[in-house]
């Protein structure tokens, strides 16, 4: 018992303040709670499996530079759908589709994040320590201390969205991924390099305006939409 929290405990501080949790907050303005916690939940018991009982074997396989860049490319897709406007009637006709798929998009967004992230590194680490013979403890208790610690995140989003109005939230979303997305894709090119270098810093800048040009696009094009629906 004594090993179970000693473990969750530190599970549970590793995470606080951490970018995936932060993540969850912008996430509420997307997704049910329902689907956020069904996707962490399931992302939290595979990760936390594979770094206790693999030693971390997909950090391995897949370079970091890589799992960066992914992970930056999702947050920059969640900050862009995070602007604009929805047409009301895709979005009805859509409900459904996009109910099923909300869990595997919070699922495969929250691994991608958290891969190789400090928390793995610690269950790696319990793992290591304890042995094959308290892999069962070590998973569990690795797991339901950061699924904790993301619940408050959860929890803060929610919080948020029935004191905010929809657009305030919205822009809070798009900010936290927007920085996530740019500071982990300059992490990985960092990663490529070895150091950060005129390449790294230009290349985190382009990416940048490229990003606020599609943004300025999106923007536009829900304008324009909008004014014809008015017409209409």
């Amino acid at each position: 018992m004594l090993l179970f929290l000693k473990i969750m405990l530190t599970e549970f501080i590793a995470e606080m303040g951490d970018k995936t949790q932060l993540m969850l907050v912008g996430m509420t303005s997307r997704y049910k709670l329902r689907d956020i916690v069904l996707g962490t939940a399931a992302a939290i018991l595979v990760l936390n499996g594979i770094a206790v009982l693999a030693g971390g074997l997909v950090s391995a396989i897949i370079p970091d530079w890589l799992i960066k860049l992914i992970a930056a490319l999702a947050f920059l897709y969640f900050a862009l759908t995070s602007i604009g406007d929805e047409d009301d009637d895709e979005e009805e006709g859509g409900k459904k589709g996009v109910l099923a798929f909300a869990p595997i998009a919070v699922f495969l967004t929250f691994f991608v994040a958290e891969l190789g992230d400090k928390t793995q590194l610690t269950a790696i680490t319990f793992g290591a320590n304890e042995g094959l013979e308290n892999a069962f403890i070590v998973w569990i208790a690795c797991s339901i201390g950061l699924f904790a610690a993301d619940i408050l995140g959860m929890m803060l989003g929610y919080v948020l969205k029935s004191n905010t109005s929809d657009t305030a939230l919205k822009v809070i979303a798009f900010v936290i991924f927007t920085i996530f997305g740019i500071l982990t894709f300059r992490k990985g090119l960092i990663m490529i390099v070895g150091y950060s270098n005129k390449f790294v810093t230009m290349a985190t800048i382009g990416i940048a305006i490229v990003f606020a040009v599609l943004c300025v696009f999106r923007l536009v094009k829900a304008s324009l939409k909008a004014n014809i629906n008015e017409e209409e």
